[in-house]
């Protein structure tokens, strides 16, 4: 037997004694990870999105999106579509929203772009199915990375109903362009890796790097904030406007909602 079988088989038994001692012990390896916020951070109960799905239908919104997202999180550009990386990007609206397109559908959203990333939803499947604990969420529902937990088994991206996992089949820095930015950290071959709604920025009391180039080309745009604070801007935007959540059926309760 190889050793990375057999250090897989070492981490996969010890997830089943996990599982045998209960939900205390994925909760103690959850804090765990967990940092404490620093001075300044933006602290929330429930962090959401809202994106105006018409707003976010213009290329010049989806380019800014992807280019900054892609640029401050060192995601690789890989052109072959079986291997590429993504945290942000876009899906025609009946992809997006299986099920949801009829003959009266209107043109102005069918076969249209919609901006697509994690859901960072309520339940989560990734977090459930992940053996090592390198997938996990934070009390204030953004669900996160850490890529030298991750073994590569994929079961996150294959529990994932949105497609808004990536696996790195070769070493990412590689293909990094125009340059690394030391300010994030890169990852290695053989990992998971998805957006984290901007956790580094959220430590620094700053909004999603999305947002703010999305409305920067259109004002009102996108929408971040605390769906746990019934006073916020963007409970009133989703107490206004009808939105739709991707695929709600399969319970895992996504926190990106889309304005129509």
């Amino acid at each position: 037997m190889d050793e990375s079988r057999r250090n897989f088989l070492k981490i996969a038994g010890c997830s089943a004694m996990g599982a045998a001692w209960g939900i205390p012990v994925v909760r103690a390896i959850g804090k765990a990870l967990d940092a404490e916020p620093a001075p300044g951070a933006l602290e929330g109960k429930r962090w959401a999105l809202a994106i105006d799905m018409k707003k976010c239908m213009d290329p010049e919104v989806v380019r800014a999106c992807q280019q900054v997202c892609h640029r401050i999180h060192n995601v690789p550009k890989i052109d072959n579509p079986e291997e590429e990386i993504k945290w942000i990007w876009s899906e025609k609206f009946d992809n997006a929203f299986p099920g949801k397109v009829h003959e009266f559908t209107t043109d102005s959203l069918k076969g249209k772009p919609v901006i697509v990333l994690c859901n960072h939803c309520e339940r989560p499947s990734c977090v459930r199915v992940c053996p090592t604990q390198a997938t996990w969420q934070r009390e204030d529902g953004v669900v996160m990375m850490d890529m030298h937990r991750c073994i590569g088994c994929r079961y996150c991206i294959v529990a994932c109903p949105f497609g808004a996992r990536s696996f790195n089949w070769s070493d990412p820095r590689e293909h990094i362009k125009p340059q690394i930015d030391p300010e994030y950290p890169t990852r290695s071959q053989g990992v998971v890796e998805k957006c984290n709604l901007c956790a580094e920025r959220l430590a620094k009391g700053l909004g999603p790097a999305c947002v703010d180039a999305a409305n920067r080309v259109v004002a009102g745009a996108m929408y971040f904030g605390d769906v746990g604070d019934s006073n916020s801007e963007i409970v009133r935007v989703l107490r206004s406007r009808h939105s739709l959540q991707r695929r709600p059926h399969l319970g895992t309760q996504p926190h990106v909602f889309y304005l129509v």
